[in-house]
């Protein structure tokens, strides 16, 4: 009898009422939760910034700068070390990562070497292991030149650091705007990824970001009119730099740094008490009021000038000394001008510039939007699957259909528990778990009226459907689950997302499968004491079809190259549509602010911006647009300055729904990493393939796979569809959809070489095939009708990726028959390989068997 322990019992229903205790809170707003009793969970899934709006934006610190500020500070070293030591020299000049200096005196040479030491002693790096660093090495040439070369070592060291320093200024920046739970999390060795929800003005997160905001104060030289330092050579202990102001005004101004933003305790907007005018008020440490007390006194009737990264905030004449520590800046401030300028000065000067290369930004609106739509779609589908399982399967689908259910709450559950954050295509895995959640409930029905055909008593035929099912339902969810985590471990932001939901919804499925399902087959089985299958099971059918697939596989084999073929000349020389995630640029989509988008209108206003090539088309409804723009040529900041003026063109007339950039340093990352995800995830699964069967299937399994990944490469060039980062999941999901239905047909292949020793291998082949061929179809239908669902009314901004989807899906199916099991006849795979005592299989089988 099959038989559940009473704690095995409590425990499949514990952790059922548990998952729907801690998904419960999804269903509540955060006002009522904050109502809740503290002992009940309140924790909800985290929404990704595409389904509640914010920013997403990728910063690059410029190692450039910190190359020149190294080269900079060891000049100024060479130059102190040599005069303290009283050393004569002449030449000393830098240039990249090398400084070179000319000792006059040649007697002197070891002096020098010795007086340079301390600039070319190693670096300690400290943490846990301590160690070294020499940033500096110092080499002797002839004529007394000395030549000091800045390491590699020692500037990836110093761009580290610069990285861990920034993340610090950045989170205090994004923190003084107020906004809630923002991320701030390094990536690389040189990126920082700030995300931000509910962010409603991008803009101004961006200009706070890329700001170095190194303050100081500086005093005007007044020797030299600044007209003729500019027409002519400025003093050398001054330069020339500008305002501010539009049109900027030029100010001659001394290098030396009287008093720096590293002395400043606080900085905060207020306004000025005679003119009403914004204005930065700021207090200095001790000795920051010291020094500028003391610069103050010595200049009096003098201009100073307030220096913010090279430009001229104000230059104020000096009327009296400023001995209380504190002071004010003005410059024509906005009040959000203000209150920027003091969040900067409180947050710190970053070490060098951080450059934005990869904004994506998604209204408030657009994300509700999609929200909603992911809800329909979720809901359309979940009732086609529920549907379809009842028509085939009666009590059976019912039972199917109740872990199901519980499967979507175990998957809302984790989320919840991991604090895993859910985009729009997390969604859209959640979606396609359904469809194929019920693919092991099928495996397990089928192999359950499969014993009873042979005469097994339904009890022994429910026992065993269970057993033989437990072997290709792993194999089968393994493949899809090394699919997820390359998606993972390579994917960024929303593909992570998807691979999240898609890794949980096959591990909740594998414990429904074999949990809930097959208790409440016990439980029907005590209840209803049954001696045949229900008459709801309505898939024998499937067991009259007797095709001869092998029949045809030259045809198919023809076709499949053709196809294959034409794929391959059309990628190469058409190619596809590839988004701005491979080549760089611009999406913008927007929403007119009342009546419908006026695509001319919108191309006129636009071609006069000297960007490129920009192009705009219908999106959705008649009051959105989708505006690409080209890749520009002057690198990640002419991106950022295209984006700017597109908003001021448009903003009066629409509202930017979601903005999308990416320049080209990153561009060229996520293609690389596209394409190893693709090539690493085909490898994994290769040698899972050939660790579980023999190296015949493996190599069929590839063969299949490539054939498919070829096709759907083809489908993008036929279709114009756009190809992104999405497709890139998609094209992941398709190879482990893909190799899960080609698993299962190898499962019974070579369950079917153990018992027919002697068969040829066509017919072999052909059998396995039509007895698979019941789960084949049910699981394809229903995967495909949760994609359909999903295409029709789960938005447009993942259309894409669902149409690429269905056809995979299709063409999945398509190989794992005719594709992956007549490569075996080509690889000659022998009967001879699968030697094993049939009779002993036999017996493991029955002795798993329970008394009835």
């Amino acid at each position: 009898m099959l038989y559940f322990s009473r704690w095995k019992t409590f425990f499949i229903w514990f952790v059922v009422a548990m998952s729907v205790v801690v998904a419960a809170p999804n269903l509540f707003s955060d006002e009522q939760l904050a109502e809740f009793p503290s002992f009940l969970p309140t924790k909800k899934v985290t929404l990704g910034l595409d389904l509640q709006g914010g920013s997403h934006i990728m910063l690059k610190l410029e190692r450039a700068d910190i190359i020149k500020e190294r080269l900079e500070t060891t000049v100024g070293d060479v130059r102190s070390s040599l005069r303290d030591a009283g050393i004569r020299y002449t030449g000393l000049s830098g240039v990249g990562q090398r400084v070179q200096v000319r000792i006059t005196d040649a007697d002197k040479m070891a002096a020098a070497k010795e007086a340079l030491a301390l600039v070319t002693t190693p670096v300690s790096v400290g943490g846990l292991t301590g160690g070294t660093i020499q940033e500096v090495t110092i080499e002797e040439q002839d004529g007394g030149l000395l030549i000091l070369n800045l390491t590699d070592a020692g500037i990836d060291y110093r761009v580290s650091s610069a990285v861990n320093q920034s993340m610090e200024v950045v989170r205090r920046r994004v923190d003084e705007l107020g906004t809630t739970e923002p991320l701030i999390q390094r990536q690389g060795e040189d990126r920082i990824i700030v995300q931000v929800p509910g962010l409603t003005d991008p803009q101004r997160l961006k200009a706070l970001l890329n700001q170095t905001a190194k303050l100081s104060f500086r005093m005007v030289d007044g020797t030299m009119p600044v007209q003729e330092a500019m027409n002519g050579r400025p003093p050398a202990s001054s330069e020339v730099l500008y305002s501010m102001d539009d049109p900027p005004v030029p100010y001659l101004v001394e290098k030396q740094v009287l008093v720096s933003g590293e002395n400043l305790v606080d900085a905060q907007a207020s306004f000025n008490q005679q003119t009403n005018e914004p204005v930065v008020t700021f207090r200095f440490d001790s000795r920051g009021a010291q020094r500028f007390a003391q610069v103050t006194q010595q200049n009096v009737n003098r201009p100073f000038a307030i220096i913010l990264d090279n430009q001229v905030i104000s230059a104020p004449v000096i009327r009296e000394p400023i001995v209380g520590g504190s002071g004010q800046i003005s410059g024509n401030f906005t009040v959000d001008g203000a209150n920027d300028l003091a969040v900067l000065l409180r947050a710190g000067a970053l070490p060098a510039t951080l450059t934005v290369v990869e904004e994506r930004t998604v209204g408030p609106g657009l994300g509700a939007d999609s929200i909603n739509a992911g809800v329909v779609a979720s809901g359309i589908g979940a009732i086609f699957v529920i549907v379809f399982m009842l028509a085939f399967y009666g009590s059976f689908g019912i039972m199917a259909n109740i872990a199901l259910a519980a499967n979507i709450v175990m998957i809302l559950a984790l989320l919840s528990l991991i604090g895993s954050t859910l985009t729009l295509p997390g969604i859209a895995g959640i979606v396609l778990t359904m469809g194929m959640a019920v693919d092991s409930n099928v495996l397990v029905y089928e192999r359950i009226r499969e014993e009873v055909k042979t005469g097994r008593p339904l009890v022994q035929a429910i026992e065993t459907g269970f057993n033989k099912a437990f072997a290709t339902i792993l194999d089968a969810n393994l493949t899809t689950l090394i699919a997820a985590a390359v998606l993972f471990f390579l994917g960024s932001g929303p593909v992570r997302g998807f691979a999240v939901t898609l890794a949980v919804g096959i591990v909740t499925t594998v414990f429904t499968a074999f949990t809930m399902t097959q208790w409440l087959m016990a439980a029907w089985f005590r209840w209803k004491r049954p001696k045949t299958l229900p008459k709801g099971v309505r898939t024998g059918m499937f067991d009259t079809q007797n095709i001869r697939f092998m029949a045809v596989r030259n045809y198919t084999f023809a076709l499949a190259a053709a196809l294959s073929i034409a794929s391959l000349v059309g990628f190469s020389t058409a190619g596809v549509n590839f988004g701005i995630d491979f080549t760089g640029g611009s999406i913008v989509e927007v929403k007119a602010r009342s009546g419908d988008a006026d695509l001319a209108d919108i191309r006129e206003r636009l071609s006069g911006l000297n960007l490129g090539d920009i192009q705009a088309q219908g999106f959705g409804d008649s009051q959105s647009a989708l505006i690409r723009i080209q890749a520009q040529e002057g690198g990640e900041n002419a991106e950022q300055t295209a984006i700017t003026l597109v908003r001021g063109e448009l903003e009066d007339k629409y509202e930017f729904r979601r903005v999308e950039v990416v320049g080209p340093a990153v561009s060229s990352d996520l293609s690389y990493t596209a394409t190893i995800g693709v090539a690493v995830s085909l490898l994994a699964i290769l040698v899972y393939i050939w660790f579980r069967f023999e190296w015949q299937f493996a190599l069929g399994s590839i063969v299949a796979t490539l054939h498919d990944v070829i096709l759907t490469l083809g489908i993008f060039v036929i279709t114009g569809i756009e190809f992104n980062l999405t497709s890139i999941a998609a094209i992941l999901t398709i190879i482990g959809y893909s190799l899960n239905d080609t698993v299962v047909v190898y499962d019974r292949l070579r369950e079917n070489l153990r018992r027919y020793k002697k068969m040829p291998l066509d017919v072999l082949i052909d059998i396995s095939i039509n007895q698979t061929l019941s789960r084949t179809v049910l699981t394809g239908s229903t995967t495909l009708l949760a994609l359909i669902a999903l295409y029709f009314f789960g938005g447009e901004v993942i259309a894409s990726f669902t149409l690429a989807m269905i056809f995979g899906v299709i063409i999945g199916t398509f190989s794992s028959v005719y594709i992956a099991a007549p490569v075996l006849i080509a690889f000659k795979l022998r009967p001879e390989n699968f030697e094993k005592d049939k009779d002993a299989d036999k017996g493991k089988l029955d002795a798993g068997s329970v008394k009835a």
